[in-house]
């Protein structure tokens, strides 16, 4: 799998400032949301995406990447990986910078299609974690 090095994802982590959280669930249990929770008290403007729910974190929620009203630096994703797809797709239509797909979400094609559109890609790591190692 063609990671980023630590330097790059340091870089990453230490330049963005707005990261929109597809998946995030409002439940305070699930990881997307304990990970949110995390980037937004760290400092990050979050912008929770998810069709099936009106806010989370205090955060108005949004359906669809497109509707976020402001420029995204990272996508997080928190969707199952045959799902990845189309939240790439909509990362490179809105101009964002960086693809995340979290622990155990693995999409290659969609990986690649980000890397082809100039996106930078981070796979099957978890943000919090590695803000944790690398930053913290």
């Amino acid at each position: 799998m063609d990671q980023p090095t630590d330097d790059e994802i340091l870089s990453i982590l230490t330049t963005a400032k707005t990261v929109a959280v597809v998946g995030l669930s409002s439940k305070p249990e699930r990881p997307s949301y304990r990970v949110a929770k995390f980037l937004k008290d760290v400092g990050y403007r979050i912008y929770p995406v998810n069709p099936n729910i009106e806010e989370a974190l205090g955060e108005k929620a949004y359906a669809s990447l497109e509707e976020v009203p402001a420029g995204i630096d990272i996508v997080d994703v928190f969707r199952a990986s045959d799902k990845v797809l189309p939240v790439v797709e909509a990362a490179i239509r809105v101009g964002a910078r960086v693809v995340w797909m979290q622990e155990g979400v693995v999409n290659k094609e969609a990986a690649r299609k980000a890397r082809e559109a100039g996106l930078k890609v981070v796979m099957d790591r978890c943000m919090m974690r590695e803000y944790e190692r690398l930053v913290m």
